[in-house]
């Protein structure tokens, strides 16, 4: 059962549709470059590096898929190999068979009924393999215009700490985001929180003195 943090958000702060705006004003200051971690050069490749950062970080996402982007440039490329051998190529990022199942059966989807395109709706995506609404989402988003808002671990913890929301299923907090952030920050809010997340509000020790939201937090320590 993921940490609950609803519980951290005590202090007493100005109603959340009175924060949102200056959260993103700050946020946006704080981290102008916030962008995706994943390393790709086309849809294909977007698609396959988010379907393999399940249950693992960014980081070795890229080491895999350094090499993994010059061995297979197109989606026939993935379905010319067996099975054993895509996962011989992922195998450092866990889960391979399930993943390298996943990604075969995606590819082929994309060959048979796209032209081998990735589609751009959320409906589309989670069709294939794989594909879980949170992958759908970031794909959408960084293919066109975002059709909701990525609730991943740092997304839903930092939701929860700024008392964004009190729910504890990604769907759900996703929901209440929606309500509250403007549809053109969308894309953004999620990168401004992964990357607050990962630099400054940490699961275990949020560094709450150097935090640049300090004082429209209601979990902050101190």
């Amino acid at each position: 059962m993921p940490r609950d943090y609803t519980v951290e958000a005590r202090r007493r702060v100005a109603p959340v549709r009175k924060r949102i705006g200056p959260l993103i004003a700050q946020l946006s200051a704080e981290y102008p470059d916030a962008t995706i971690a994943l390393r790709f050069e086309n849809e294909t490749e977007l698609l396959i590096a988010v379907m393999l950062s399940a249950q693992t970080t960014d980081v070795n996402v890229n080491r895999v898929t350094g090499h993994l982007f010059r061995k297979y440039r197109r989606p026939e490329d993935y379905l010319a190999v067996s099975a054993s051998e895509l996962e011989r190529d992922i195998y450092a990022t866990g889960f391979y068979r399930q993943k390298a199942r996943s990604i075969q059966g995606s590819m082929r989807i994309l060959v048979e009924e796209y032209g081998g395109r990735v589609p751009r709706t959320i409906e589309e995506l989670v069709r294939l393999p794989g594909v879980a609404r949170k992958t759908a989402n970031v794909v959408a988003s960084e293919l066109g215009e975002a059709q909701g808002i990525v609730v991943d671990t740092h997304v839903r913890r930092l939701a929860q700490r700024l008392g964004l929301s009190r729910e504890q299923d990604p769907v759900k907090i996703e929901r209440d985001l929606i309500k509250l952030v403007p549809r053109e920050h969308w894309r953004l809010f999620s990168h401004l929180l992964i990357w607050h997340g990962r630099r400054v509000c940490d699961a275990r020790h949020p560094a709450c003195e150097g935090c640049c939201v300090s004082d429209l937090c209601p979990s902050r320590r101190g």
